[in-house]
């Protein structure tokens, strides 16, 4: 599933012109992973920011760490401040940014294991971010979760590119 969404976004983007950035905490880099293991990728993907400390948020994207303290890292906010950051860092007409709680560790009651943040945006300034309960949609392993948060990236950039 994650290859055959990577291709597609690697064929929208040929076919666009267009180039994709992505902003990864959760995945650790398995996003741009997924797109640069497709042949051709180079003329698509310009970079990948991990960003999985709060520091990096704020050094590589300009997340205000002050949004950071307020809202925290798996949030709505940070996703959206993230996207916008990754554009604004990038060569890329795309981008694609997460944030969420991978586990099996580092739950809470308001923010649970399998808790993550997607944002989409391209350069009209429009961004679409989505709030994804894995663990309700029965994802039980920390590999499951991020396996999980990599496809529906993929497709929410799927989506932006279309």
């Amino acid at each position: 599933m994650i290859e055959q969404l990577a291709q597609k976004v690697i064929d929208l983007g040929r076919q666009k012109d267009l180039q994709v950035a992505t902003a990864e905490s959760c995945t650790g880099g398995l996003i741009s992973g997924a797109l640069t293991e497709i042949s051709g990728s180079s003329a698509v993907v310009d970079r990948g920011f991990v960003t999985y400390s709060n520091e990096a948020k704020a050094e590589l994207l300009n997340v205000p760490m002050e949004t950071i303290n307020s809202k925290g890292a798996v949030s709505a906010t940070v996703a959206r401040a993230m996207v916008t950051g990754a554009l604004a860092n990038s060569r890329a007409q795309v981008a694609v940014a997460v944030t969420g709680v991978a586990g099996p560790t580092g739950g809470t009651p308001q923010k649970p294991v399998g808790l993550v943040y997607i944002a989409a945006q391209s350069l009209d300034g429009l961004v679409s971010v989505k709030e994804c309960r894995f663990a309700d949609q029965g994802a039980s392993t920390r590999a499951q979760v991020r396996q999980m948060t990599v496809e529906t990236a993929l497709q929410m950039l799927i989506d932006e590119m279309s």
